[in-house]
């Protein structure tokens, strides 16, 4: 065990991480391996103890019990990692630091933070002299351990310092670190929002695909278990796909059955997702899918009115699909084509949380550090990375050549997709208002005239007109004639 005496003058740490919990504790290590000293602390020393006791020959650690002591450890500019529940325990463990801390210093939040607390944060530590980083890191406990994608946002002079640590511990692709300056303040823990609304949807998709083979092709869990393993080696490439093929091959010891039919339907959430949604309708991007992935959560999760309804009338169900093998090509095509909307929305929301709060956020280089280390890793990331090169202003990634060929040549097997579950009474929200969002998209004319019209008519909101300039009202209430406001 490489404890170092913190003792000794020249014994001092390059980074420090209090919060020593599983996340904490790997991206601890992850440090330590990478040839740092890592002062550590947590409020239970027990914690400390134990990670020095089980993995203390990952490098070199230095053991402290008082934040004064931890910060007494750390070379100048003192770097510290904050890996801690989101909300008051984070403003508690900030506030203690900063007390102990000197202007230069830097002090990092690693959790899941809501942006806009991020904002705060940062402009309380600024006004001390502390310079302080929201860095969304994304890869779970894994990715902690062995390189994550890492967001970090804040001041620049902070990120020359604290760059070159967190690049080196980030996962590589192409030779490639998964980590980026992404701007300042809340821009880091905006993106990963994002990022966590984007994996929602991924995984709702996936869930509806699943679900689609299960109920319309009636198909045995294990053969559902094949087809994601086979699409995995496709453009559908990625670490949720991946996993699915797992997750579905495992088998309950205890019954025989698959694991996923003794898993209780009802899916958890920790808000990042929520958070998405609430910022998008704020920012009034239309982020349809990854809402939907959300709601969908939410109903899965109200057991008691879903065991009332059981009983609710289905109507007239269609027949299943004749042809199983050209259904679950058809499912390949609607699942590709609904996750491109899923990340052209998540891309557009980042662009228009960019523009409000002046963060200047590159969408390609976003592209280029989640091609690794995070949940959402997926090949085409490296068609998005292209596309933004190409055109940093692409006003949607649905009109980028690669993207726009891709989802023509499947939109009629995604049509048939929702049709046929609708038919079958088989939910498929993310699917189906991911067609929506881009026959929405691509309509030449959208209802929401008539829409503009009932609101000229109860409120006197006026409209616009097609045929000349100006903000017009109709006196409904009178002669019905126009008038120009």
């Amino acid at each position: 065990m490489n404890n170092v005496d913190s003792s000794s003058p020249s014994a001092k740490a390059q980074i420090g991480v209090t919060g020593l919990a599983v996340m904490g504790s790997n991206i601890a290590r992850n440090f330590a391996r990478h040839g740092y000293t890592v002062a550590l602390h947590n409020r239970s020393i027990a914690k400390t103890d134990a990670l020095l006791e089980n993995h203390g020959n990952d490098g070199d650690f230095i053991r402290t019990e008082t934040v004064a002591e931890f910060v007494e450890a750390l070379e100048r500019p003192r770097r510290v990692l904050i890996m801690v529940k989101a909300g008051d325990p984070t403003d508690a463990v900030i506030e203690e630091l900063a007390d102990a801390m000197e202007p230069g210093d830097i002090i990092i939040d690693g959790g899941n933070a809501l942006y806009t607390d991020t904002i705060r944060r940062e402009a309380a530590m600024s006004a001390r002299g502390l310079n302080f980083v929201g860095a969304g890191i994304s890869g779970g406990e894994e990715g902690a351990l062995n390189g994550p994608s890492i967001m970090p946002g804040g001041p620049v002079e902070s990120y020359e310092s604290l760059g070159p640590l967190l690049e080196s511990i980030a996962a590589q692709v192409d030779g490639e670190p998964c980590c980026t300056h992404i701007g300042p303040d809340g821009s880091g823990h905006f993106v990963k929002m994002v990022h966590n609304g984007i994996e929602y949807a991924d995984m709702q998709l996936i869930g509806e695909a699943y679900d689609l083979m299960r109920k319309a092709l009636d198909m045995p869990v294990a053969e559902i278990a094949d087809v994601f393993r086979a699409w995995n080696s496709t453009e559908l490439e990625s670490y949720l796909i991946e996993i699915t093929a797992e997750v579905l091959s495992q088998v309950d010891a205890e019954t025989g059955k698959p694991l996923v039919d003794v898993i209780v339907d009802a899916a958890g959430q920790k808000g990042t997702g929520r958070w998405t949604v609430k910022s998008a309708l704020d920012l009034g991007i239309p982020t349809t899918g990854i809402a939907e992935a959300v709601f969908a959560r939410a109903l899965s999760s109200a057991t008691d009115q879903r065991a009332a309804a059981r009983g609710l009338s289905s109507g007239n169900l269609g027949a299943a699909p004749a042809d199983r093998d050209s259904f679950v090509e058809d499912i390949k095509s609607a699942l590709y084509a609904s996750k491109v909307v899923a990340y052209a929305q998540g891309f557009d929301q980042i662009a228009a949380g960019s523009a409000e709060y002046g963060w200047d956020v590159d969408r390609g280089a976003l592209a280029t550090i989640w091609r690794g280390g995070c949940i959402i890793r997926a090949q085409f990331l490296n068609r998005i990375r292209e596309a933004y090169h190409d055109d940093p202003a692409l006003p949607s990634l649905l009109l980028a050549p690669y993207f726009r060929e891709a989802v023509e040549v499947g939109i009629d097997s995604w049509r048939r997709v929702v049709s046929t579950a609708t038919l079958l009474g088989i939910p498929v929200p993310a699917f189906a208002s991911s067609l929506s969002y881009y026959d929405g998209l691509r309509a030449e004319r959208l209802p929401a005239a008539l829409t503009q019209g009932l609101r000229d008519y109860f409120g006197a909101h006026t409209y616009q007109r097609v045929d000349k300039e100006g903000t017009f009202h109709t006196l409904w209430s009178g002669d019905r004639s126009e008038v120009t406001e």
